[in-house]
């Protein structure tokens, strides 16, 4: 054990005073500030030095670990707590006095020439992006055993959701010629597995470097108003309760990981912050860096339309008394009750678009780099907090369960400066942009049945056919359907042609209307389209029903993963392999789809009935996929 240290008069807890042998001067400096701040009660339970020493020490390394993880240490997260829980109980409005607007910012619809004008600037501006993943969290709530990223976004390529994200930040890479990186914050619980997950799959033609995790660790829970650190609620426990902060955290981890000034001397311009389980969300992505561009915005939240007093924050203005204006998340059940106090007696309601004039807050940032680093160093990285905790009753003066301090990453614009542009991006289509897996099979079902959108693993599926079926009808191409399907308790859900693309294929429109002649292509309703080869082209096709694979001979031809890895990006491509009715022809590489007819008994998607064994997958979906017969190219 470390070398005893001097006491210090009247600051030692019940069970302390015995026990200041075992303490290192690192020990013993923060147990202090922690008796100073009225947590004796972590040490009242000690027995004398010589009994449960392993426990003790035990506790104390948790603590210094604690202590360790957040800014300012556990002494500046129980002061915090303190006038959290105290506005808390006091029923303290964050915004009292603020009046609320709507905020500058782009309504888009995708797909219209405006939008691909945008979309054409983001893409190029994209050679200055660095990209940020939040992936803290495991499936089990959705009834999977895994890291939500190694979910399949769709049964037809199966390809899960961190392959596509990479796949994008590839092909966003090979176009500007250079290595794109991106940062993915895990936790506890996700770190090893996602580590696991890329190594498994050679990081989908990425290099390891161009990838980083950083783990974000949790914090201390609370078990009172007066910010008494919890222990655990079982005898004989040395261990404080804990629990995660949030993924607000991640700002703090690219500041104390050095990677945010890292980008910055590399000459990045812009860094962008997306979630775990939204496939499409690449599909708003860069038309949303366009419009950052366009108006060079410190902050652009990609965002949505939404229903008035849909439980969903909303992207607005707040104008305080003395004039100070900011733009932040208010979250729906705030937005009310603030504009009934304010300008508009009939709260939050909806114009004549039929939805809120306040967007959607989706949890999609561009952030311009220059301003971001700067307000790291300002404040490190630590975002606004909050406390949520749950009171026995309305006297709140005790807590159901412990509770503890979140801070959320969309809080960010919350320090900068007066002045600063912060602005939105709405995309007016919601199934182009925003269709994430957040709930489980009967959450979901109840949802639907309650008139809101399910966010479930099967929505997330046929919304992402949908936006990829109505890409080509837009660019000319004709394609039957949809299908009217019930998967899974959820009724009058819409299953479009399962149509399907890498993003090495096409990552923004001009790739797939360089690539598909879409007024020479048909597609059958109950039909399958999975294109795998990053350099096919679709010149004529009629796939009347059934089955149709286009692969290439790689992920990606050696050159276009020298070009995302920033290489050179000379030299041959990799072969493909032509079937009847194609042709390979033009660049070396190339498959070229021509003068093709398919039909065959193609792929079923059957409904599970309600005692069906299962893959976890096909279980959140509601239905596995039949493999009758298929044709590949």
């Amino acid at each position: 054990m470390a070398a005893a240290v001097q006491d210090k008069p009247g600051l030692q807890g019940a069970g302390i005073d015995a026990n200041r042998s075992l303490l290192s001067e690192q020990d013993a400096a923060l147990v202090d500030a922690l008796l100073e701040e009225g947590q004796a009660h972590l040490f009242a339970g000690w027995p004398p030095a010589g009994e449960a020493d392993d426990a003790k020490r035990k506790l104390l390394d948790q603590l210094l670990h604690l202590d360790k993880n957040y800014a300012g240490g556990l002494r500046a997260y129980i002061k915090n707590a303190r006038k959290l829980l105290h506005d808390s109980k006091e029923g303290v409005n964050p915004f009292e006095g603020c009046v609320p607007s709507v905020p500058e910012g782009e309504k888009l619809d995708f797909g219209s020439e405006h939008f691909r004008e945008l979309e054409r600037a983001g893409v190029a501006a994209a050679a200055g992006c660095a990209f940020v993943l939040v992936a803290g969290g495991l499936g089990e709530r959705l009834g999977y055993s895994g890291i939500k990223v190694a979910l399949p976004v769709e049964s037809a390529s199966g390809q899960c959701f961190l392959e596509l994200y990479l796949k994008h930040i590839l092909a966003l890479g090979a176009k500007a010629g250079r290595a794109l990186p991106l940062a993915i914050m895990t936790s506890d619980d996700t770190h090893v597995r996602t580590e696991a997950l890329l190594k498994d799959n050679d990081y989908w033609g990425a290099s390891a470097d161009q990838v980083t995790l950083i783990k974000q660790e949790k914090v201390a829970c609370l078990s009172d108003n007066d910010a008494h650190l919890a222990l655990l609620d079982k005898e004989g426990a040395f261990e404080v309760q804990t629990k995660p902060h949030g993924h607000g955290d991640v700002h703090m981890l690219l500041h104390t990981s050095g990677l945010a000034d890292k980008w910055q001397a590399e000459g990045f311009k812009w860094v962008c912050f997306f979630q775990d389980t939204n496939a499409l969300v690449f599909r708003a992505l860069p038309a949303a860096i366009g419009v950052s561009v366009a108006h060079d915005y410190d902050v652009n939240s990609l965002a949505v339309p939404r229903k008035a007093k849909e439980s969903i924050g909303a992207i607005t203005r707040l104008t305080h008394p003395d004039g100070r204006t900011i733009t932040i998340n208010v979250e729906y059940n705030q937005l009310d009750p603030l504009l009934r106090a304010t300008t508009n007696p009939a709260g939050d309601v909806n114009d004549d678009t039929h939805y809120s004039p306040f967007p959607g807050n989706i949890n999609q940032l561009v952030l311009k780099l220059s301003t971001y680093t700067a307000e790291l160093h300002r404040h490190g990285g630590v975002i606004a907090e909050f406390v949520n905790p749950k009171y026995t009753d309305a006297s709140k003066t005790t807590f159901k369960s412990s509770t503890r301090l979140e801070c959320m990453m969309q809080d960010f614009p919350k320090n900068l400066p007066e002045g600063s542009k912060v602005g939105f991006t709405v995309v007016n289509q919601v199934w182009a942009a925003y269709s994430p897996v957040k709930n489980s099979p009967a959450d979901a079902a109840a949802k639907g049945a309650g008139g809101n959108p399910s966010h479930s693993a099967t929505s997330a599926e046929l919304d992402w056919y949908e936006t990829n079926c109505k890409m080509l009808q837009m660019l000319g191409a004709t394609v039957d359907g949809p299908l009217p399907a019930q998967f899974n308790g959820l009724n009058d859900l819409q299953l479009w042609p399962r149509v399907t693309w890498t993003p090495l294929f096409a990552c923004c429109w001009d790739d797939l209307e360089a690539k598909v002649a879409a007024e020479n292509v048909r597609i059958g309703a109950d039909s399958a389209l999975v294109i795998e080869a990053p350099q096919a082209r679709i010149k004529s096709l009629e796939l009347k029903r059934g089955a149709l694979i286009i692969r290439g001979s790689g992920p990606a031809g050696p050159a276009a993963r020298r070009a995302a890895r920033g290489e050179d990006a000379a030299g041959a491509e990799e072969g493909g392999e032509a079937g009847a009715g194609a042709a390979a022809a033009g660049v070396e590489g190339e498959v070229v789809v021509e003068d093709l007819s398919v039909e065959n008994e193609g792929w079923e998607w059957a409904a599970l009935g309600p005692d069906e064994g299962c893959a976890e997958e096909e279980y959140i979906r509601g239905f596995k996929v039949l493999r009758h017969g298929q044709k590949v190219i």
